[in-house]
């Protein structure tokens, strides 16, 4: 009997710890599209000094608002797993009764 209990706390270590390897990967994300986003940025500011180009005016624009996508999705990616996370992290775990009940 008392080797079910363990292994209860055990289990809910380990999902509370998925959960939090979640999260990283999550922020981590978000991160990788404000880098992305950023390097677009760059690109537009840096390409009238780079290069001669006739018409870089419109590649410029092209870039920035590329890089403005890259953000927006990445924001709204963010926010929806982030709410999933959340809402996932309230059915995991029907042994937490059981582990607050010790």
């Amino acid at each position: 009997m008392e080797t079910k209990k363990a292994a209860n706390k055990d289990l809910i270590l380990r999902e509370k710890l998925a959960l939090q390897r979640t999260v990283l990967a999550n922020q981590s994300t978000f991160l990788a599209f404000l880098r992305t986003s950023m390097y677009f940025l760059i690109a537009g500011l840096s390409l009238r000094n780079l290069l001669k180009i006739e018409n870089s005016l419109l590649i410029e624009i092209a870039l920035f608002i590329t890089s403005f996508i890259i953000f927006v999705f990445g924001t709204i990616n963010y926010f929806k797993h982030k709410k999933s996370i959340l809402e996932n992290k309230k059915h995991i775990g029907d042994y937490q009764l059981e582990y607050y009940k010790l």
